[in-house]
């Protein structure tokens, strides 16, 4: 017999624990691990982590270098204030381990810290590049804490919050300067304008939609206080609006207000690059409440997902947005931070308007605590330590060193029937491995097995033996785990670039994941960290630390990582570190990939990095001197820092492409009796690659499996 899944809202009350091999170590694996086994369900699942190579984390591993206990991630990783569930999962694993006082990281705030910037870079109209930084209010609550008001979840919250922050944009540029209003000196105009502005606060409670259609009757309006009252009205009359009303009203009233708004900014913005990029925000502002309102988006019980058969920019575009909006930094930001880039060639931005939508939303209009939270350590420091050690406690077996070949079906193809692995290592005495070392207190992930316990780890030292790579042949033993003997359950939650090689039976046995091995693509990613001598102030930084995006290729993003340095271990401590980021073409990738990345990142530094550091660079490019740890002068000092090239199938990056979401399969699918799925690849309510989608995932894969946690308790799950 094969224990099958659990229907929604059912729990388990067998004696017997269920046995759940889960494959893979990154943050929906974790999140999965996590859920089955809190203290409150009593021991309903005995969970193993089987895991590639030395270290948790997936594409969020990181580790430590020996020498100098410097951090080294695979890429640039930041936590939004809208991450609820992978936050609430944070807090539950610091509070459990209790850590004691004088731990460098005791709780989850010492281990997360507010970060309010964000900035873009914009290419001016003289070609010149300009940063601009905005400071982001700390808003109410911190994520994780219990939610009193979900409204902000639905598309109709949204759009509420839309009109209300173009609300205050408008006010704001009445505040910045006495602008005469379009209609100064047309008594006619401004007597209709203030008519209308009163019928529709008179009327709107009793003739909703009629309302809305005599409101357009009157045409342009005059810019100021009674086009605001106007923005107002119609955030009163989408909170009105129910299924079946007549949106054509609303719908021309929105219309006219955008030519009103647009006719007045044109008149502005000529010379004032403040009031171009406030016009810019309003006009995506406009384009997203009409297209919300044209598309029927309001009351469909698909929510933004209605929206991901069309790229973000053509939708934006299809409902008003002008051109130099589109092309805007705040837009080009949008498409760096998702990675969304076919095939890596930036010439071919592509990301689904649905989830983009619903990621901004989130992003802008959710948030709590602060915009961003930085970690104060390396990823693997801050979010797998601490998840490991708990669910070590709570009795979790991991098995590291195991790569998947192969998931068998039964002959009936109903259910999974083994889990195939290669060994790659044997530890000494075949005891259990011990993956962490001590860095200042802190339990770390070292950037290389620990050969010392390992059997013939001299000689795999010597080698520089990395058991992640996507070649590595290296194989002392096979194993395979059979299903009522060896495991009940299994939840496969490798990096998606891994699942066409290891899930061929499943492929050949069901359309739909052939659809979704066909439709659902990856990335490749390239980054780079260096460590400064000097700090950026005085390279001619003047912002404050920041992440800002939408920079030039090959690295577009910037992080200022500054707060890790007391957490590294250096003899002299370095006075800066900087985290560069962008894709990789796949045109890159070959056996020299390693060789492109480096020229890549000696390109950047001599070519590009003066826009940020100006006293950076000389006439001969950039000064390598700036590098801590190495005393060359040349641009081989760049081998002293650290650089990555994430193209194996584990470390790729899932793409949000147009017209593909609809063929991610969710974890809740249960086509085969005993399986489910877990990754930020899955369809889990946020169709994105990042740490809340891989967690809301994970959380679904254990919700599949015993019917909980509640789907109402994901949060962000319930779009619409």
């Amino acid at each position: 017999m094969v224990v099958r899944f659990r229907k929604p809202g059912v729990t388990m009350k067998d004696t017997n624990p269920k046995r759940v091999a889960i494959i893979g170590g990154g943050c929906a694996a974790i999140a999965t691990a996590f859920e089955l086994t809190r203290p409150e369900r009593q021991g309903e699942f005995e969970v193993t982590i089987y895991q590639l190579g030395w270290r948790l984390g997936g594409k969020g591993a990181s580790g430590r270098d020996a020498d100098t206990g410097r951090i080294e991630e695979h890429g640039l990783h930041l936590w939004m204030g809208f991450y609820e569930n992978a936050f609430r999962l944070m807090r539950d694993a610091y509070s459990e381990l209790d850590r004691p006082e004088g731990h460098p990281l005791r709780n989850w705030q010492d281990a997360f810290v507010p970060d309010n910037f964000v900035g873009v870079t914009e290419k001016r109209f003289d070609n010149q590049w300009t940063n601009l930084s905005a400071y982001f209010p700390a808003a109410a609550g911190l994520p994780g804490d219990p939610l009193h008001d979900r409204t902000p979840f639905s598309v109709r919250g949204y759009l509420t919050q839309c009109l209300r922050l173009l609300r205050t944009l408008l006010l704001s540029v009445q505040d910045k300067a006495d602008i005469p209003p379009v209609g100064t000196g047309n008594e006619g105009l401004t007597a209709a304008a203030t008519s209308l502005i009163t019928s529709l606060i008179a009327t709107v409670r009793s003739d909703v939609t009629g309302s809305a259609a005599r409101a357009a009757r009157y045409g342009q309006l005059a810019f100021g206080t009674l086009l605001v009252e106007a923005i107002s009205a119609l955030q009163w009359l989408s909170e009105k609006i129910t299924p079946g009303s007549d949106l054509t009203g609303a719908q021309t009233l929105l219309d006219r207000l955008s030519a009103a708004i647009q006719k007045q900014f044109d008149l502005l913005i000529t010379e004032d690059d403040e009031l171009r990029r406030i016009w810019e925000i309003i006009d995506v502002l406009l384009a997203i409440a009409r297209g919300i309102l044209r598309e029927g988006v309001l009351f469909s019980p698909r929510g933004f997902d209605v929206l991901d058969k069309y790229d973000w920019r053509e939708w934006l575009q299809s409902h008003g947005a002008k051109q130099d909006t589109i092309d805007s930094a705040f837009i080009r930001g949008s498409y760096d931070l998702l990675f969304a880039f076919e095939d890596g060639d930036i010439n071919r931005p592509q990301l689904a308007a649905g989830q983009a939508l619903r990621g901004a939303m989130r992003m802008f209009f959710t948030y709590r605590g602060a915009l961003f939270w930085k970690m104060q350590a390396g990823m693997g420091d801050v979010v797998f330590t601490p998840t490991y050690e708990a669910l070590r406690n709570r009795g979790v077996k991991f098995e590291f060193f195991h790569r998947l070949e192969n998931i068998g079906l039964s002959a009936d193809k109903s259910h999974v029937e083994t889990l195939d692995f290669t060994v790659q290592a044997k530890i000494k005495g075949g005891g259990e491995y011990q993956p962490l070392v001590d860095i200042k207190g802190l339990g770390c992930w070292p950037s290389r097995p620990l050969y010392e316990q390992l059997v013939n780890g001299r000689k795999l030292k010597q080698t520089d033996w990395n058991p992640e790579h996507e070649g590595d042949p290296t194989k002392v033993g096979s194993k395979s785990l059979t299903v009522n003997k060896d495991f009940d359950f299994a939840v496969l939650a490798v990096g998606f670039g891994a699942v066409p090689g290891v899930c061929s039976e499943l492929i050949a046995a069901e359309p739909a994941w052939q659809r979704m091995v066909a439709e659902v693509k990856t990335v490749a990613t390239q980054a780079f960290q260096i460590w400064l001598d000097e700090p950026v102030e005085d390279l001619g930084w003047t912002l404050p630390p920041i992440n800002i995006s939408g920079y030039v290729e090959p690295f577009d993003t910037w992080a200022d990582m500054r707060q890790l340095i007391k957490l590294e271990d250096w003899k002299t401590d370095p006075k800066a570190i900087a985290y560069f980021c962008s894709v990789l073409p796949d045109a890159e990738i070959d056996e020299n990939v390693d060789r492109h990345v480096r020229s890549n990142v000696i390109q950047f530094l001599n070519r590009d990095i003066a826009h940020f550091w100006p006293k950076a660079v000389n006439e001969k490019g950039f000064r390598w001197e700036l590098l801590s740890g190495s005393k060359k002068k040349t641009e081989n000092a760049i081998d002293s820092q650290f650089w990555t090239a994430n193209t194996s199938g584990t470390e790729r990056y899932v793409l949000s492409l147009p017209g593909t979401l609809e063929h991610r399969i969710s974890p809740l699918d249960n086509r085969f009796d005993n399986l489910t799925i877990a990754g930020d690849w899955t369809g889990c309510g946020h169709q994105a690659g990042c740490v809340e989608a891989a967690v809301m995932s994970g959380l679904l894969a254990a919700s599949a499996l015993s019917g909980r946690p509640d789907l109402s308790h994901i949060v962000g799950y319930d779009h619409p």
